[in-house]
C-alpha cells in the first residue's frame, strides 16, 4: 500500500456520463416552484408586465407632451387681421357732409370697447363663454366636446371660448374649415392670445367682428336692429343685448324665431345668474324686443344709383376701387345738393309731363367756381333705367355750341362791333360744306353785328367767324378741348363735318355743356366738373378735392360774350324766359328737323344744361313700340324670348322729331330749375362789358336807308327793316338748318338714334387760342376810335 490517504464516500458515486457511460456532468436545470411547472402557459405568454405597460405609457406621454410643447412654441401670435374681419361700409354724403346717400358693403362700424354697452359685454358672456375672464383662452370641457363632434363630423355650435372665437374671425391664418388640425392650431393660438391681450381687448375685437344677421359688428347691428337714429352700441338695453347675443349662435334666424325666443330667455337667466345684483330681477321683467321691420330699399333705388354710380366712376378714375370702397370704412362727401336734384327732376318731368317714353332728357348744373356738380336729372329709378343721361348721353349741341365759336372771335382780338354775314356765308363756298352750303332759317338782312348774331343764333354769321379767325377751325377746337369737351370725339367731328363744327355738329352731353359755359361765368376760368369733394378715412382726408383752375379765355373776353349772350334772353330767340331781376345769359340749340333741343345758360353762381331727344323702338318689320322704362324692349314686353336677346333685339330705337325747339320744354326747364336754385341765393351781377378787341367786319356795314322825318317814326316804316323784302324774324327763330343731311343723320359712327358714351378719349387737353395784339381792353368808345 501507499502513503496516500485514501477518503471513500458514504454515498454511491454519481456516474460521469450519460446513461452509465462517461462524460462531463450536465448544467443544473432551472429553479421550480412547487406544486408547478416552474412558467407560464398560453395566451398569458402574450401579455406584457405591468412595469412594461407603465413604461410605455409614460414614454409615449412624454412622447406627446413634448411633440406639443414644441408645436405650442412654434405656434407664433397672429399679427395680421382678416380682411373681412375689420371691413367696413363706406358712406356717401351729400355735399353737407352729413346726410347719407348711400352705404355701400358690409353693414359693420368698429367702435371702441367704451362705446359699447356693458349690458352687451354681459349678455355675450352669459350665453357664449361664462368663465371668460378667469379661463386661459379655452375650456377643458368645450374643447374635448368640439374634438369629438368634429371628429365625427358634427358641427359645432357654442363650444369655442370667446376667445377662440375671436381668433378663428379675426385673424388671419386661421380658416374656417372643419378639421382637427384646425382646432389643435385655434386652441394654441387661442392661449397665446390670452396671454399677449387683455380680456377688454379681445372681447372688442369679438364684438366688432361677429355676425349679427342683418350686420356685422355690435354697433351696426343695434342700428339694424333697433333704428339707424335711436339706437347704437352704447345705448343697448339688457334686453336689446340679450337679443343680439342670442343672434350669435344662429346669426340667420328669422327676428321672431321660436328657437331665438328660447336661447334669448337662456341668456336672460344666465346674466341674472352671473349677475344677480345687476340683473336678479330680469328673468320676471325681461321682454323679447320687437326689432325694426329690414329695409326693403336699394341702397341703388331711385335716384341715389345715378349719384353712387359717378362717385364710384370718379374714384375709380382716381385709383380706388369699388371693392376698396365697399371694405374701407371711408366717408366720401360728394358735389350733390339734395335739394337741387330733387329740384332738377321736379323741372325735367314737369316738361316731359304728358309725353311717352320716347321723349328722353339729361339736366346739369354745375358751381362754375369749383366745378363741383350740383345736380343732375339722369333718370327716374336707376334700377330699372341706369342710363344717367346728362353723364352719358352724346348728342349734336346745335347752336348752344355757337357761344364757343364767339369766345374764340373775342379772344382772337375781334370784337362785339364787327359785322358779320346774315344771309351767306363768305366765303360763299367753305371747304367740305355739304351740298347746298350752310344757311339760316329766317332773315336778318345782310350783314348783322356779332350782339345780334348770337341773340338770333344766325348761322352764316358764326361759320364765317370760324373761317375768319387766324387758326380758324382749330382755334374753337383747341379753345372747346381746353374747357373740357372729348378730344376725340371734337377731332372726329372736324373731319367728317367740317365748318358745320362751328354750329354745332359735334356731340357733346350736358354735363360738358354746363362745365363749359363756366368759363363765361368764372371770368374766362375752367375747372374740369366732379362729383367728389373730399374722401376721408378715420377723419383723415385721403383724397382731396381737384379743383384746379385753367385760364381758357381772359376775363373781359367772358364778359364781352356774357353780354351777348344775355341778349338771348332780352330779345333773341329765348326772350322772356329769364330770370326776372336776376342778370342770366345763354343760349337756345336746335338741330335739323328738331331732334335735338337744349338751352344751356347761366348766372354767375351756377350753370346749368338742358338737353332733350327722343327715341321711338321699332321693329324689324317698322312698327313702333313703346320702351319699357325708357328702354326699347328686347323682348317682346320683355318678357323671356328664345327668338330674341341682346344679339337679336326685338326692336331697335331710332331718333326722331321732338315737335319742338330749343326755347321750348329746354328753356322752361332750366328756367324753372335756376329760380328754384336760386331761391335762397343773393342777386350777383355779371361784370361790366369790357369791350374787347377791335371790330373785324367781314362784310360792310349796313348803311340805313334815309326816311323823312316824322311826328312818330313808326307810322310808316319799319326801323328794323334792311331793305329785304322779307320780315325779319326776332323771336323764336332758333331753328337751325345749317346742319344738313350729313349732320342730322350722325349718331357718332353708331346705329342711328343709340346714346353714344362719352368715355372714348380724355378731354380738357386744349389750349386757347392767344388774343392779337391789337386786342387789349378796354378800348376807346369814341366815334372816331371805332
Amino acid at each position: 500500500m501507499s502513503n496516500e490517504e485514501t477518503i471513500v464516500s458514504d454515498g454511491p458515486r454519481r456516474s460521469r456520463r450519460k446513461n452509465g457511460q462517461g462524460g462531463p456532468p450536465e448544467p443544473p436545470g432551472p429553479p421550480t416552484k412547487k406544486g408547478g411547472d416552474g412558467g407560464r402557459s398560453g395566451w398569458r405568454r402574450f401579455v406584457p408586465s405591468w412595469k412594461i405597460v407603465v413604461a410605455t405609457f409614460v414614454v409615449f406621454t412624454a412622447g406627446i407632451f413634448g411633440m406639443i410643447m414644441v408645436a405650442y412654441a412654434n405656434t407664433e401670435v397672429p399679427t395680421v387681421t382678416q380682411a373681412e374681419a375689420i371691413a367696413q361700409q363706406s358712406t356717401i354724403y351729400y355735399r353737407d357732409g352729413k346726410t347719407p346717400i348711400a352705404k355701400l358693403g358690409m353693414k359693420r362700424d368698429t367702435v371702441e370697447f367704451a362705446q359699447m354697452a356693458q349690458t352687451m359685454k354681459d349678455a355675450t358672456i352669459a350665453i357664449e363663454n361664462k368663465t371668460f375672464y378667469e379661463d386661459s383662452g379655452i375650456s377643458i370641457p368645450g374643447m374635448v366636446r368640439s374634438l369629438w363632434m368634429t371628429a365625427t363630423g358634427q358641427q359645432l355650435q357654442g363650444a369655442s371660448t370667446i376667445t377662440q372665437q375671436m381668433a378663428r374671425n379675426y385673424y388671419d391664418g386661421l380658416s374656417q374649415e372643419v378639421s382637427i388640425k384646425r382646432k389643435v392650431s385655434e386652441i394654441f393660438v387661442a392661449v397665446k392670445l390670452d396671454e399677449t391681450l387683455s380680456k377688454d381687448d379681445i372681447l372688442r375685437n369679438y364684438l366688432n367682428t361677429v355676425n349679427f344677421g342683418r350686420a356685422y359688428g355690435v354697433e351696426a347691428a343695434a342700428k339694424a336692429y333697433f333704428g339707424e337714429k335711436k339706437s347704437s352700441a352704447a345705448k343697448l338695453t339688457p334686453e336689446q343685448a340679450a337679443y343680439l347675443a342670442a343672434r350669435i349662435q344662429q346669426p340667420n334666424w328669422q327676428p321672431d324665431a321660436p328657437a331665438l325666443k328660447v336661447r334669448f330667455g337662456t341668456v336672460i337667466k344666465n346674466m341674472a345668474e352671473l349677475w344677480p345684483e345687476k340683473y336678479g330681477q330680469l328673468p320676471q321683467t325681461a321682454k323679447f324686443p320687437t326689432p325694426k321691420k329690414a329695409g326693403t330699399s336699394n341702397e341703388m333705388g331711385g335716384l341715389r344709383g345715378y349719384m353712387v354710380k359717378q362717385v364710384l366712376d370718379e374714384l375709380a378714375g382716381r385709383g380706388l376701387t369699388q371693392d376698396e370702397i365697399e371694405s374701407g370704412g371711408y366717408d366720401i362727401t360728394s358735389t350733390f345738393d339734395r335739394k337741387l336734384m330733387v329740384a332738377a327732376r321736379d323741372a325735367v318731368k314737369s316738361q316731359l309731363a304728358g309725353r311717352s317714353n320716347e321723349y328722353h332728357a339729361g339736366l346739369a348744373a354745375v358751381d362754375p367756381k369749383h366745378g363741383r356738380v350740383l345736380a343732375f336729372y339722369g333718370g327716374d329709378d336707376y334700377l330699372n333705367d341706369p342710363w344717367n343721361e346728362p353723364f352719358q348721353s352724346t348728342k349734336q349741341a346745335a347752336s348752344a355750341f355757337k357761344p364757343y365759336v364767339l369766345a374764340a372771335w373775342l379772344q382772337a382780338g375781334y370784337s362785339l362791333k364787327s359785322f358779320v354775314p346774315g344771309n351767306q356765308t363768305v366765303p360763299k363756298i367753305l371747304p367740305g360744306q355739304q351740298p347746298g352750303g350752310i344757311k339760316n332759317s329766317h332773315n336778318v338782312g345782310q350783314a348783322v353785328d356779332v350782339v345780334k348774331a348770337t341773340a338770333q343764333s344766325v348761322n352764316t354769321a358764326f361759320v364765317s367767324m370760324a373761317f375768319k379767325l387766324p387758326g380758324q377751325l382749330d382755334d374753337v377746337k383747341n379753345l372747346v378741348e381746353a374747357a373740357g369737351f372729348n378730344q376725340k370725339r371734337m377731332e372726329a367731328d372736324i373731319d367728317e363735318h367740317h365748318y358745320q363744327f362751328a354750329i354745332g355738329s359735334a356731340l357733346v352731353t350736358p354735363v360738358e355743356q354746363a362745365a363749359g359755359y363756366s368759363i363765361f361765368a368764372n371770368g374766362g376760368k375752367y375747372i374740369r366738373y366732379h362729383v367728389v369733394q373730399v374722401v376721408r378715412l378715420n377723419k383723415q382726408v385721403v383724397y382731396p378735392e381737384l379743383k384746379t383752375p385753367k385760364s381758357v379765355i381772359d376775363a373781359g373776353v367772358a364778359a364781352d360774350a356774357t353780354v351777348a349772350m344775355q341778349e338771348v334772353l332780352k330779345s333773341g330767340t329765348a326772350a322772356g324766359k329769364g330770370l326776372g331781376n336776376r342778370p342770366s345769359a345763354g343760349k337756345t340749340g336746335t338741330n335739323n328737323d328738331e331732334k335735338e333741343a337744349w338751352f344751356v345758360g347761366y348766372t354767375p353762381q351756377l350753370s346749368t344744361a338742358v338737353g332733350f331727344y327722343r327715341e321711338q323702338c321699332l321693329t324689324k318689320t317698322g312698327k313702333i313700340v313703346q320702351p319699357i322704362h325708357s328702354n326699347c324692349p328686347i323682348t317682346p314686353k320683355g318678357k323671356p324670348s328664345t327668338k330674341y336677346n341682346s344679339n337679336n333685339p326685338y326692336t331697335t330705337p331710332k331718333e326722331s322729331t321732338l315737335g319742338f325747339e330749343g326755347a321750348g320744354p329746354p328753356t322752361l326747364a332750366w328756367q324753372k330749375f335756376m329760380l328754384a336754385a336760386h331761391a335762397a341765393l343773393p342777386v350777383e351781377q355779371f361784370p361790366v362789358k369790357a369791350e374787347v378787341g377791335l371790330p373785324e367786319n367781314i362784310v360792310p356795314s349796313p348803311t340805313p336807308t334815309p326816311t323823312p322825318s316824322a311826328e312818330n317814326p313808326f307810322d310808316e316804316e319799319n326801323p328794323f327793316d334792311d331793305g329785304n323784302d322779307e320780315q325779319d324774324c326776332l323771336i323764336g327763330c332758333d331753328t337751325d338748318t345749317g346742319g344738313g343731311d350729313d349732320v342730322t343723320s350722325d349718331d357718332g359712327g353708331g346705329d342711328p338714334g343709340f346714346p353714344q358714351t362719352s368715355g372714348d378719349g380724355v378731354s380738357g387737353g386744349g389750349s386757347a387760342p392767344e388774343p392779337r395784339s391789337s386786342g387789349g381792353w378796354p378800348l376807346s368808345t369814341r366815334p372816331e376810335d371805332q
